[in-house]
């Protein structure tokens, strides 16, 4: 699978919020400042989760249409990768 630069860019973004935490606790910020940060963090990672398996997922059922072949067994990983990711 190619990984687009909109994927990357959705990474990076992560770990700049990663970073920004780190600061904030070694500033000793407040509690629930942190928490609200770690939380938008989990949550740009789910979306990203999200992109990537849905592309992946689309190239698929795309690729097996045209052998002429069955895309149940794709559509269902990509179903247990997300449950996985929760």
């Amino acid at each position: 699978m190619e990984y687009n630069d909109q994927m990357k860019h959705r990474v990076k973004r992560v770990e700049g919020q990663v970073k920004a935490i780190l600061r904030m606790m070694e500033e000793e910020k407040d509690c629930k400042d942190i928490v609200v940060q770690m939380s938008a963090a989990r949550n740009a990672l789910d979306r990203a989760i999200g992109v990537v398996v849905s592309t992946n997922l689309e190239q698929c059922v795309r690729d097996q249409i045209v052998k002429g072949e069955d895309t149940e067994a794709f559509i269902q990983e990509a179903v247990n990768l997300l449950v996985k990711s929760r």
